[in-house]
């Protein structure tokens, strides 16, 4: 088979390899619908995870299963399946305590252009499926369903270590996908004010939409100058972390208020140290929060991330700026998501058989 690979640190193209053996627990399934994300930019062209040769890339995708191990109840082939980015080892020690991401090992439930091949191939395989995957509800559009994938969960992952809670003020840096996401995610959880940081005008409309309250531009002056302004020096309840560099949880830590939360959603590319401003952090006294993570994954999260969709609470159609069809355009749509143009949001692709 062929699939869309990460040549090495960066180069990418096509590439031809074995196709995946089906174990007794897997699936193998044929993608119909697949993003690139921005986190295959990172491993890509800065090298974040190393080197990888000729693996292929890509974690979000929609698929139809072609054949099913022996021992899976649930998938049939034929079956469309939400495909989530993060795929544990149910039983490892790590998941027993409630880590399943980390199944294995840091970062080990993240699996696909990890550790192995990931969904930009004419096949890819699925370990646990059903432990893994989850059906696309009828009446779901494939490319919506794609945002099931990482953005949804990892978005709402933000709000959820936040612990936001109703009425709350909630500063949002970053609303690319994954910060809509937890903009998104903030306003179901009951924020009453969301402070959301970006420039870009779609983005801006999109996080209206979601819920934002105020746009704060990092253009216009220090982040933390207007956060402290809008809430007339007494800051924040929780900060979300979605985008930005190492410098991000030093603002974080000037805006949050005593007992506050910084949750970081962040794919830390590049750095080294994340520096903690002594004083703002009550000189390491201030019942101060910093928590990131993974987004957890599992066909039951899924399964209930896609309820919110199908009952009309959440809608990451929005998030879809750039549609192309055939797998021969995943070379267009990653280089989308590297030039990053001012109105992108997110790609997707659609393939048909």
């Amino acid at each position: 088979m062929k699939g869309f690979a990460m040549k090495r640190i960066g180069e990418v193209g096509w590439v031809e390899k074995d196709a995946p053996k089906c174990g007794p627990l897997d699936a193998i399934c044929r993608p119909i619908a697949l993003a690139p994300c921005t986190s295959d930019i990172h491993t890509v062209y800065e090298g974040a995870l190393g080197e990888r040769e000729d693996m292929i890339l890509g974690h979000e995708a929609v698929g139809e299963i072609v054949e099913v191990g022996e021992l899976v109840n649930d998938f049939k082939v034929g079956d469309k399946v939400l495909v989530p980015a993060i795929t544990p080892d149910w039983g490892a020690l790590e998941s027993q305590r409630g880590f399943a991401m980390h199944s294995g090992g840091m970062l080990s439930g993240w699996k696909f252009s990890n550790f192995k091949d990931g969904v930009f191939g004419e096949l890819f395989h699925v370990n646990e499926a059903d432990a893994n995957l989850a059906l696309l509800p009828e009446g779901m559009d494939p490319a919506t369903g794609t945002m099931l994938s990482d953005m949804v969960p990892t978005g709402f992952h933000g709000a959820e270590m936040a612990e936001v809670t109703y009425g709350e003020d909630v500063l949002v840096v970053g609303i690319g996908p994954v910060g809509l996401m937890a903009v998104a995610g903030s306003a179901l959880k009951g924020a009453a004010r969301i402070l959301a940081v970006g420039t870009r005008p779609n983005c801006i409309e999109v996080a209206k939409e979601y819920g934002a309250t105020d746009i704060i531009s990092y253009k216009e002056g220090p982040i933390e100058e207007q956060v402290m302004s809008l809430t007339r020096g007494k800051g924040v309840d929780k900060v979300i972390l979605a985008g930005g560099g190492l410098e991000t949880f030093k603002t974080g830590v000037k805006v949050i208020k005593p007992g506050g939360i910084i949750s970081n959603i962040n794919y830390l590319g590049s750095g080294e140290n994340i520096e903690i401003p002594r004083v703002e952090w009550g000189v390491g006294m201030g019942h101060i929060k910093i928590v990131g993570g993974l987004m957890p994954a599992g066909r039951m999260r899924t399964e209930r991330l896609a309820n919110l969709i199908m009952a009309g609470r959440l809608d990451p159609s929005k998030l879809l700026t750039h549609r192309f069809e055939g797998m021969e355009s995943l070379d267009k749509a990653l280089d989308l998501m590297h030039r990053k143009p001012v109105d992108l949001i997110k790609p997707v692709i659609t393939i048909k058989y």
